[in-house]
């Protein structure tokens, strides 16, 4: 799984700091955004992306269903508009608590 959580919790996210969590181009954030009805970040007064905590997540089960899961946009769009997706934002959550997991015990590993 390419997300990554941030070091750092803050109210806001840079599109390029959201891009690099999830190791894509900025222009597929940019894409994303005006596929998905559910991306909504704010924009400052320069007009630049500003996301929070909840864009995070959304985008998370977005690249699962579209990168991970490999869903066409209209069938993540469907999933998303299902009632399946309390069900798919558990699976998603289970699948990271297992990679926080594997990495804390690949450092462990490497320190034995």
């Amino acid at each position: 799984m390419a997300y990554r959580k941030p070091k750092v919790d803050k109210v806001y996210y840079s599109i390029g700091e959201v891009a690099e969590l999830f190791e894509v181009n900025a222009s597929l954030i940019r894409f994303w955004e005006k596929e998905f009805d559910i991306l909504k970040p704010r924009k400052n007064k320069k007009g630049n992306r500003m996301f929070t905590q909840k864009d995070i997540h959304n985008l998370n089960i977005i690249y699962n269903l579209v990168k991970e899961r490999g869903y066409t946009l209209n069938g993540a769009k469907e999933m998303l508009k299902s009632e399946k997706i309390d069900e798919t934002v558990k699976k998603i959550e289970v699948i990271n608590s297992l990679e926080r997991v594997k990495r804390f015990l690949l450092e462990l590993k490497k320190e034995l």
